[in-house]
């Protein structure tokens, strides 16, 4: 889904219908006949996150070839096609027409039609609504294939310079404090980098809340991914929430990227209840918790609760 897409530098990329860039397409013209070998259904295509030359071959055969483009908005769609001389028909398929637009899409992919779903910029499904598409075709038994191409997600993990060999892409974390604790804490032992979507104006906030949560992980910003002004900031969590909160927020379409916990010694409850016990006694509830977490790698809401019991347990003076 996001990054959105932009004309800058992909502008540069020379139109194949001959036409200049971003010059739309003469309705007049007749379409250009299908390829014999284009099959009917549902078509999952990847189209630019940023930089419009980085679309396939086959990707833009399939948008002139089908009988209808599904997309997230109309008019962001259509800029692309309007660069590559593409004139099919558009529809919007989003969250909030989805009910309605869904069994009017499944109609004509049932009457033989190719349809192609496409998001705003890169690979639908990802952190969009098209999985409900795809889950009705293939429940009617219509074919469904993917021409694949970018994914910010993935854009970013490269960037990043961190381990990839195993990641989890965790989406948009929920926009409100609690219910974004309760799932940092959720992710806090998960073995391996985690990939998030954020709203800019959230990521200063967002980076003080992750170092709160993990301690110094390794992590990186990447931000206007293949567009002109493409940047990647790397430092600890501490580092970038600093830098951030001192900055403010950054502009254009951001990706964080974490590194997964540090490898730590295995403790049994016996020795969790020992180090709490023994952080308790010269640090707050609050310190002794991040401190045992960061050395045993236990998720915090279990070190937590475990806590709290040790500091029940305490005779009172």
């Amino acid at each position: 889904m996001t990054p959105r897409q932009s004309t800058s530098p992909g502008s540069t990329t020379p139109d194949p219908s001959g036409k200049r860039a971003g010059e739309p397409s003469d309705p007049a013209e007749p379409r250009q006949p299908r390829r014999a070998s284009l099959a009917p259904g549902l078509y999952l295509v990847a189209t630019p996150i940023g930089n419009l030359g980085d679309i396939t071959l086959r990707a833009l055969d399939i948008l002139r070839d089908a009988d209808l483009i599904a997309c997230e908005d109309t008019r962001i769609t259509r800029r692309l096609l309007s660069h590559y001389g593409v004139d099919t028909p558009t529809t919007a398929y989003h969250d909030h027409n989805a009910p309605a637009a869904l069994p009017r899409l499944i109609k004509r992919l049932q009457k033989g039609e190719i349809v192609a779903l496409v998001s705003d910029a890169g690979t639908p499904l990802i952190s969009d609504p098209g999985y409900r598409l795809v889950q009705a075709a293939i429940a009617e038994g219509i074919p469904v294939t993917t021409a694949p191409g970018p994914v910010a997600a993935i854009a970013a993990l490269t960037l990043a310079g961190l381990p990839t060999d195993s990641f989890l892409f965790a989406g948009f974390l929920p926009p409100k404090q609690a219910a974004r604790r309760q799932r940092l804490e959720a992710l806090a032992a998960v073995p391996a980098a985690l990939i998030f979507y954020e709203s800019p104006r959230r990521v200063p906030a967002t980076l003080a809340e992750m170092a709160d949560c993990w301690g110094e992980r390794p992590a990186a910003l990447v931000r206007e991914i293949t567009k002109i002004y493409e940047e990647v900031r790397r430092g600890s969590l501490g580092e970038l929430a600093a830098a951030f909160a001192e900055e403010g927020p950054p502009r254009g379409e951001v990706v964080l990227v974490v590194g997964p916990p540090a490898p730590q010694a295995s403790l049994d409850d016996g020795q969790i209840d020992a180090l709490l016990a023994q952080t308790l006694a010269s640090m707050s509830l609050r310190d002794a918790v991040d401190h045992v977490v960061a050395a045993s790698g236990r998720p915090r809401r279990d070190v937590y609760r475990r806590a709290l019991a040790l500091a029940a347990d305490e005779p009172s003076e």
